[in-house]
């Protein structure tokens, strides 16, 4: 947010970035929806960043009550869909909190696909978290597996489906391939196997009150679905500065968020979720 704010050049965004610095730090309550309009861009901004900084030190975090070991698959009773520029200026849009895992190629690849570092000689660590991607990369300091198989309730047939990701090594058969190049399958397929003890949901919030300032929130649940019980669950509030303009037509893209991740941002919910169901290591 600091570099692309150093490149613009519209005054607007210039002042809003020193109302920023400046803004309160104290908890203010926000105004009711109806009023919204009689707040200044000023106004606006020094309640939504002192609402914001208030949710993150008193609501915002991840909560683990209880880990798994050696997990195969999940359950996602809900799938974040692809969405686009319409919903990213939305003010009311109800997944804005996770806006990055709407622009991810498959929200259900984030949760199979191998965990790599950033870094050439740093592995992954529960400090130090990585990016999620579907290639294996045999140079890479870390190719932590995701889950074997991930199910989903199709809201079209009601049928459970289970996708499962597949490697080949096609320059073994196709010499244009690459030699060492691996490639990453998607398979989908009707299952009337177990479902899987584990689910996955989520649920948007808004809050009037809060979106009138550009606040959003959502928390990601864990669910052990013969007990009930939740194994653990994480409350993201995410704040941005502005309304769409040209200078940025997508505010939820570049919103501030806590919990974030500087990495692998657009795989926040898969890597909350493997530290609560610890998937099955590779042999």
């Amino acid at each position: 947010m600091k570099a692309t704010l150093r490149k613009l050049r519209s005054p607007l965004v210039l002042g809003l970035a020193a109302l920023l610095l400046a803004a309160c730090q104290t908890a203010t309550p926000p105004p009711r929806a109806q009023e919204t309009g009689a707040l200044s861009v000023q106004e606006r901004v020094q309640r939504g960043k002192a609402l914001f900084d208030e949710k993150c030190r008193t609501v915002a975090g991840e909560k683990i009550y209880k880990t798994v070991p050696e997990v195969e698959g999940v359950l996602l009773m809900k799938v974040r869909p692809r969405v686009g520029d319409r919903e990213w200026a939305d003010r009311m849009w109800p997944g804005a909190a996770f806006a990055l895992e709407a622009t991810a190629d498959d929200f259900v690849n984030t949760f199979l696909g191998y965990e790599h570092s950033s870094h050439r000689t740093e592995p992954v660590k529960p400090s130090y978290r990585g990016y999620i991607g579907t290639d294996y990369q045999p140079d890479n300091p870390s190719n932590l597996p995701g889950y074997r198989y991930v199910d989903v309730i199709d809201e079209k047939d009601d049928k459970r489906y289970r996708f499962s990701g597949r490697w080949e090594e096609p320059w073994r058969k196709d010499k244009s391939y690459l030699k060492g190049y691996i490639k990453f399958y998607l398979d989908k397929t009707p299952t009337s196997d177990p479902t899987p003890r584990y689910a996955v949901t989520y649920e948007d919030h808004v809050v009037p009150e809060e979106r009138a300032l550009w606040l959003a929130s959502s928390t990601i649940k864990v669910i052990d679905s013969q007990t009930g019980e939740v194994l653990g669950e994480m409350t993201r509030y995410a704040w941005s500065a502005g309304a769409p303009s040209l200078a940025n037509p997508s505010p939820w893209l570049t919103a501030y968020k806590c919990p974030g991740h500087p990495v692998g941002a657009n795989a926040a919910t898969r890597k909350f979720v493997d530290q609560v169901l610890l998937p099955k290591k590779e042999k």
